[in-house]
């Protein structure tokens, strides 16, 4: 028997866990551990933030629904990874063995490479559940005190999906709360244009994006690097084309939400020949260490290089459709290797399908595959895709409840759209 762990309960780990579980049946072990007891849908961490929703509606107890897949769970916080003694250090210095190792973490948020960001000095964040409530303290601030607002991406950040996401939907709420009149609004991004998203755009991004921001009365500022942050007031560089400081601005704000730069959080950082300079796992087309045979990952915590090189450094994000397309091809080649005794063969394709909330309205893009060139680039808006965020995550929760990653109607309903999670999937 097989001991399988995956470290990290997020979008990718929980679907993971299912999948290899489901894949190398009864006869092998698979262990979840996270550092909380629940599953939380962070892509609905924007809706916390104003209000929209309250932490129950998007978490789920973990080891309940693992129990129902015979999949074991363990509640702690991972410390230290030993690859040479295939080990696991929780903080209370419990040690959990592996035969294999799926890592599946989120980021470390690196807040502290510009100086007064974060939600411990003076911007907020949407990237944690509990960020999201401070941040709906922060809010609830603003609906009292009207004044200028800062939405956005800090230099370094490769999630830009959600800033987008934020701006509109807190443009929503200060529109229904008779108060939009008297909170200008600059949308501060490392990005060269509105639309670039960390991925070179997606089919008509850039317009589309744009358009709405100028109906909304939004401004944008992009290649900004914030210099520093102080109570009421961000300091930026814009640069042009050429990297060089074009103008320099001093905004006021009394309320201001940027996604920080992501990091390898520091058990799998600090592992010798692991990691690249940041943190994130350097792996092979299948998803595997090159350094540790028996060690996977797929997610956030990979290293994946920019699409390009930009005048302000940006990254390249993680979707959550590339995501899951990763686990499968992990769960794939767990099977080759351990069942079977063959080398990995799996590679998953990294199609990006994401749908945004844009508060009364929303956008649905498709990049196949997500890094350019590609078969397909598509951005579309509309209601319906605001009824699709909604709907995404009430069936996303549902499948972690259940315990499928892929059902078998979702699978042929995007198959019949040219999507798949593996290249040459027809073979499989």
């Amino acid at each position: 028997m097989a001991k399988i762990v995956v470290l990290g309960a997020g979008t990718g780990g929980m679907p993971a866990a299912y999948e290899i579980k489901d894949i190398l049946g009864k006869d092998h072990q698979v262990l979840m551990v996270n550092e909380h007891d629940k599953f939380r849908f962070v892509p609905s961490n924007p809706w916390i933030a104003v209000g929209w929703r309250e932490p129950d509606a998007i978490s789920i107890p973990i080891e309940k629904h693992l129990a129902n897949k015979d999949i074991d769970f363990k509640c702690a916080c991972v410390v230290n990874i030993d690859p040479i003694q295939n080990q696991l250090i929780t903080a209370e210095n419990d040690i959990i063995d592996y035969d294999y190792l799926v890592i599946a973490t989120g980021p470390k948020l690196a807040f502290n490479a510009i100086t007064g960001a974060g939600p411990d000095h003076f911007t907020q964040s949407i990237c944690t559940l509990e960020h999201a409530l401070k941040c709906k303290i922060d809010v609830d601030k603003l609906l009292n005190d009207p004044g200028p607002v800062i939405v956005g991406a800090f230099q370094g950040a490769s999630c830009f999906g959600p800033a987008y996401e934020y701006v509109f939907i807190l443009d929503k709420v200060l529109r229904d709360a008779g108060i939009r009149n008297k909170v200008p609004i600059h949308f501060v991004t490392s990005e060269p244009y509105i639309g670039y998203l960390g991925l070179g755009g997606v089919g008509d991004s850039k317009s589309m994006l744009e358009s709405e921001l100028r109906q909304r009365d939004i401004k944008w500022i992009c290649n900004a690097s914030v210099d520093y942050v102080e109570d009421g007031t961000m300091h930026i560089s814009e640069l042009d084309r050429k990297g060089v400081v074009d103008f320099s601005h001093s905004l006021p704000f009394h309320h201001s939400m940027l996604i920080p730069p992501f990091l390898g959080i520091d058990a799998v950082a600090n592992v010798e020949g692991l990691c690249n300079a940041k943190g994130f796992v350097i792996t092979d087309e299948h998803q595997r260490s090159p350094q540790f045979s028996n060690i996977f990952a797929g997610g956030v915590c990979v290293a994946i290089p920019p699409a390009e090189a930009t005048p302000v450094p940006t990254g390249m994000p993680k979707t959550g459709y590339m995501i899951e397309s990763m686990m499968t091809a992990i769960a794939h080649n767990l099977h080759s290797v351990i069942v079977e005794g063959k080398p990995p063969k799996s590679k998953g394709t990294w199609n990006a399908i994401c749908i945004a909330d844009m508060g009364d309205t929303g956008a649905v893009f498709v990049a196949m595959p997500q890094i350019a060139p590609r078969n397909v680039s598509w951005f579309k808006k509309g209601k319906w895709a605001h009824l699709a965020k909604i709907g995404f995550e009430k069936y996303f929760l549902l499948k972690m409840k259940t315990g499928s990653s892929e059902p078998m109607y979702e699978k042929y309903a995007l198959k019949l759209m040219g999507i798949t999670r593996l290249e040459d999937e027809d073979d499989k």
